[in-house]
């Protein structure tokens, strides 16, 4: 889950490092460094966020670097732990993404052998492996090296007196930027996406040298050629725009990505076989989960298809019985459980089916067929547009295996959302800003909604939130009701709408504040509440979208009255890249 870059061209090379892990920040921020080569490998590295000390950084002259942005998963944060490690003589330099599961014993045998650690980290043997088969050729090297390596990674390496890169990748994302006499690897494009839009990823067991003359890639000890692809997203998509965070203008993106995504989804021709299915299996984790629950809801309701939902963290170790599709949903593309989860699957010779927002990613090479959302870059870590993007693609499968249920409903949600950027939250925020708890409750689809507001809102806010099924909170979770526990409820015309006003009713008897969101002109709903939210809400998938923005929304306004760091929560990275 850290973010990794190198650069090698005619610029420094400082700066660019300097600047990509600024747009790699989403990936961890525990701390970050850099290592550039020229006649030596100078490296700065420190605990803390890259602007806290760039200046440092920024001044090592040299054409040739690389550059790490750490989410601690070995050792603390702390300038000791930080990336990039070397050898023992500082000739060498690594960063790593990813795990190394056997680095204990690696270590072991690395200090009886005279090597000398400085970090706790499981990355730094990496160094010390291949400045043992070191002779003078870094490619070789690494090569010799990554067999006695179990575990994921991508790994970036230089070496004093080389003018390349070596690159290197198993279970962890690593693309390659293509430019004009200068050549970039990174985690993900957003770094790469200033100096050119042609980019080559990398697949498991690729090991690549780069120079700005040539790129060579081997796997299995022979040169294999990866395609290069055109990526169709602009540098201005990951500038903020004149937001205050990146999480505000991805809130606000929403109406155009929701609208984006149908419009796609609608050119693309639908698998024959997909068509046929008789039950379907969902695999996700976090946000992705609350949109697979969703779908499970759709898929049962309008199409009639039973549907079984699964945290991908555990379909890997406890499998159910498998003969249907499965389908994976990641914003990234690259969440490990997931793209685990999807294996799990094709061992069992179940088709499976991706749902991803990244061209190029593991899962789209993995799945016999990918859905691609049209969210283009999300920097901030807590998911808004992502959400709404998978939403619009779940649901225009939906719709085609429902006959056109929903067709209708899709063209114009878009509207809906649009409204409910508009809403004031001020007086929801002042009920919400001071609690130490609060719960989110709903009913039928609007469970999922209402889990999703509730991450929502401990990852910003840091305020201990919990999503229910209204129902369930009288066993149990109604001995937490109190004044300073206010619950949000969603409820809105459909089947539970009456069961869920008495069930507002029973958690105001026990005098918690109610912040209620529910359809314009409701007056039950207006006299029961403490603060009223109006939503436009036509039908199932706009009061989905609305209620979905609405919790966005609210969540934000508390963090920002709270002063957090909303586009980087502590102790959180965007994409999870290992188990």
């Amino acid at each position: 889950m850290c973010g990794i870059i190198g650069y090698c061209g005619l610029s420094q090379a400082a700066p660019v490092l300097v600047k990509g892990l600024k747009r790699l920040e989403y990936r961890g921020y525990d701390s970050y460094g850099i290592a550039v080569s020229n006649r030596d490998i100078a490296v700065s590295k420190r605990q803390g966020k890259v602007s806290e000390g760039e200046s440092d950084a920024r001044s090592i002259r040299g054409k040739i670097g690389i550059g790490h942005t750490r989410w601690a998963t070995h050792g603390v944060p702390n300038d000791q732990n930080a990336h990039p490690h070397t050898d023992c003589r500082g000739d060498i330099a690594i960063v790593h993404n990813g795990i190394i599961e056997n680095y204990a014993a690696l270590k072991r045998d690395l200090l009886e052998r005279g090597h000398t650690f400085r970090s706790d980290t499981d990355s730094e043997v990496i160094s010390h492996l291949i400045e043992e088969h070191y002779t003078g050729d870094l490619l070789s090297a690494v090569e010799n090296a990554l067999p006695l390596l179990e575990g994921s990674y991508a790994i970036l390496a230089i070496a004093r007196g080389e003018k390349r890169i070596v690159a290197a990748r198993q279970s962890s994302p690593l693309v390659i930027g293509m430019g004009d006499q200068e050549v970039f690897a990174a985690s993900d494009m957003t770094p790469i996406l200033e100096y050119t839009e042609r980019a080559v990823f990398l697949e498991d067991g690729d090991i690549a040298s780069l120079d700005p003359r040539e790129v060579v890639i081997r796997n299995s000890g022979s040169v294999v050629v990866r395609p290069t692809e055109l990526i169709d997203w602009s540098f201005d998509d990951v500038k903020k725009g004149g937001f205050r965070h990146y999480m505000e203008k991805e809130i606000y993106e929403q109406p155009e990505v929701f609208s984006n995504t149908i419009r796609t989804q609608k050119r693309e021709e639908m698998p024959k076989w997909l068509r046929k299915v008789k039950r379907i299996s969902i695999v996700s984790c976090g946000t992705s989960y609350h949109s697979g629950l969703l779908f499970k809801y759709l898929l049962e309701e309008i199409c009639r298809i039973p549907a079984r939902l699964e945290f991908a963290s555990e379909f890997k170790y406890f499998p159910p019985p498998l003969s249907e599709l499965v389908v994976g949903i990641t914003q990234s593309g690259e969440t490990a459980d997931t793209i685990s989860a999807i294996k799990v699957a094709k061992s069992y010779n179940c088709p499976t089916l991706a749902v991803t927002n990244v061209l190029g990613s593991s899962i789209t090479r993995i799945a016999d067929h990918t859905f691609y959302m049209q969210a283009g870059p999300e920097i901030s870590v807590a998911a808004t547009k992502s959400f709404i993007a998978q939403l619009a693609v779940l649901m225009h499968i939906a719709d085609e295996l429902s006959g056109g249920t929903l067709t209708e409903s899709l063209e114009r949600a878009n509207r809906a959302i649009e409204e409910t950027l508009l809403l004031d939250m001020e007086r929801a925020v002042a009920c919400c800003q001071d609690a130490a708890h609060i719960f989110f409750v709903g009913r039928g689809p609007l469970y999922p909604v209402a889990l999703e507001g509730a991450l929502k809102m401990k990852e910003i806010s840091y305020i201990h939130a919990e999503g229910y099924a209204a129902g369930e909170m009288k066993h149990g979770p109604f001995a937490l009701l109190s004044e300073e526990t206010p619950v949000i409820a969603l409820c809105t015309p459909g089947p539970t709408y009456n069961v869920m006003i008495s069930n507002i009713r029973e958690m105001k008897a026990r005098g918690t504040p109610m912040v209620i969101l529910g359809e314009d002109g409701d007056r039950d709903l207006e006299e029961i509440a403490d603060v009223f939210i109006s939503l436009p809400s036509h039908d199932l998938v706009t009061r989905i979208l609305a209620a979905t923005v609405a919790l966005q929304l609210l969540a934000y306004h508390t963090a920002e009255a709270l002063g957090r760091d909303i586009d980087k929560p502590r102790n959180l990275a965007k994409s999870v890249t290992v188990e």
